[in-house]
């Protein structure tokens, strides 16, 4: 085949794969996709799961970290782990790559609803995002239909949930919101403190690896300030890669299935030690701070049905493995500026009330009608 119908079959495979893009994922608006093409740097850097690369590309002119034609697994390992990692580590990763980071937040098949894939896609390269536990088990939602403490602390679930789920707020340190689409399915945060230096690295025409000089086969390199990270990384190699001369990773993959197949079953990962019996607290504490900055939002979600849900039929157990690891859910207020403290009272559930008041939940907040828990419990003792 003479270069230039490489050219061309490269260019056809292209087509086709945008073509593709947009009938199998989910496209943002294309007005957010103008918002980055006329608000940005037309040198700037946009990272994002590899679903929108091409969207990102095409509409909105600007270069992406990972597209549809992406097929070195290593990359997409590392983009997963920048997304799933803590926000601390997440950044330390894309202040190297990137400007910008665009989530998908439509619910549904939105980026949250992705990432316990993107969590498995990472630890099969970076086996320390979850040790001993190849599907990431605990990357994901509880039974109760809440994010697990891993997923609540990782970078792509403060910037999805930013302002949105109580007391959620991307860290104003490392990240600044740009835009939001008119429904808040897109949503563009900048990354503050990019590495100037490995941007820098990146765009020397010295530092590309080309196939041939003034080839277009030009495979990317990482910028030095990324060595550290890659240096924690194990290549992947598939079971079917006859081609591959190094040692097969079937042990990790056996790990894999098996662990699967338990999910499937229920029986999910076995313990390896017994829980120690103590008082019941949160395996978190909230700042009073961060408390004040929950009660402020009063809005009908996802949190507060459940809440109300659970306490109307006291179900105790239910609710105590909710806010083990996610309290805020017991500050969390409806419109009408009712919550958990409100709804224990009402039913006159003492226990969960109780429960209410040891990790902080106040009786003195006052509702859209001026009335507050205590009022409440008054009332009920009168009757």
């Amino acid at each position: 085949m003479t270069t230039e119908n490489g050219k061309l079959r490269a260019q056809f495979c292209r087509c086709m794969a945008i073509t593709i893009s947009h009938l199998s994922y989910p496209s943002v608006h294309p007005q957010s996709y103008h918002w980055i093409r006329d608000n940005t740097p037309e040198d700037s850097r946009i990272m994002a799961w590899w679903d929108y690369g091409y969207q990102l590309t095409q509409i909105a002119n600007r270069t992406t970290i990972a597209d549809g034609n992406t097929w070195n697994h290593e990359h997409i390992a590392l983009l997963g782990r920048a997304l799933t990692s803590p926000e601390k580590e997440g950044h330390r990763i894309s202040r190297h790559l990137a400007d910008y980071i665009l989530v998908w937040a439509g619910g549904g098949g939105d980026d949250v609803a992705k990432s316990p894939h993107l969590a498995r896609i990472a630890n099969s390269v970076y086996r320390d995002m979850c040790p001993g536990d190849p599907t990431c088990s605990n990357f994901g939602y509880t039974a109760q239909g809440q994010p697990s403490k891993m997923m609540r602390e990782s970078m792509l679930y403060k910037l999805h949930s930013h302002g949105l789920a109580p007391g959620v707020v991307a860290d104003p340190n490392r990240f600044r919101e740009q835009y939001s689409s008119k429904f808040g399915k897109c949503r563009v945060f900048k990354i503050l403190s990019v590495s100037k230096e490995s941007k820098e690295w990146v765009a020397n025409p010295a530092n590309r690896k080309c196939d041939i000089p003034g080839g277009w086969y030009c495979p990317g390199q990482y910028p030095p300030g990324m060595q550290k990270i890659l240096s924690e990384k194990k290549d992947f190699s598939q079971l079917e890669d006859f081609n591959y001369k190094g040692e097969k990773d079937s042990e990790y993959q056996k790990q894999y299935f098996e662990n699967l197949e338990r999910k499937k079953l229920g029986q999910g990962m076995e313990r390896t030690e017994k829980p120690k019996k103590q008082p019941w607290k949160p395996n978190k504490d909230l700042s009073i701070e961060q408390i004040d900055e929950i009660n402020k939002y009063w809005a009908d979600s996802e949190t507060t049905s459940q809440m109300w849900q659970l306490i109307s039929q006291n179900k105790v157990k239910e609710l105590i493995e909710i806010l083990s690891d996610y309290p805020e859910a017991a500050h969390s207020r409806s419109a009408d500026g009712r919550g958990p403290m409100f709804w224990a009272l009402e039913f006159g559930n003492e226990k969960i009330a109780r429960i209410l008041r040891k990790i902080g939940v106040s009786t003195t907040v006052k509702d859209e009608q001026g009335v507050t828990p205590l009022d409440l419990m008054k009332e009920t003792n009168e009757l």
